[in-house]
C-alpha cells in the first residue's frame, strides 16, 4: 500500500523502540520474491509526505521499499503488514 497512512504515527517508547520491534518482526516475514507488488502497504503518513517532497524511498511495515506513486485503494493490504502492525498496536 504504497500510499495507505494507516500506519502508527508514534509508538510508545519512542522510534528506537519501535524499529527495533520491526526488525524483529521482519525476521518472520515470509512474502516470496514479487509478492510485494500486489499489495497496498502500511507506512507511516509523514513518510509518504517526505517522499513526495524529496523523492527518497519509503520502507513499509514489511519491509518492501518504493517511491509510492500508485493508489493503495486499488490493491489488498499486505498481510505481513496488516499482521506487523496488529502486533504493534497490541
Amino acid at each position: 500500500m504504497a500510499e495507505l497512512d494507516r500506519g502508527p504515527d508514534t509508538v510508545g517508547g519512542g522510534t528506537d523502540t519501535l524499529d527495533r520491534e520491526l526488525e524483529k518482526l521482519l525476521e518472520d516475514a515470509q512474502l516470496e520474491d514479487g509478492d510485494h507488488e500486489r499489495f497496498s502497504h502500511y507506512v507511516q503518513k509523514e513518510k509518504i509526505l517526505e517522499s513526495a517532497v524529496t523523492g527518497k524511498p519509503v520502507r513499509a511495515l514489511c519491509g518492501k521499499k518504493w517511491i509510492p506513486g500508485r493508489d493503495p485503494e486499488k490493491f489488498p493490504v499486505c498481510p505481513d503488514c496488516k499482521k506487523i502492525y496488529e502486533r504493534l498496536k497490541g
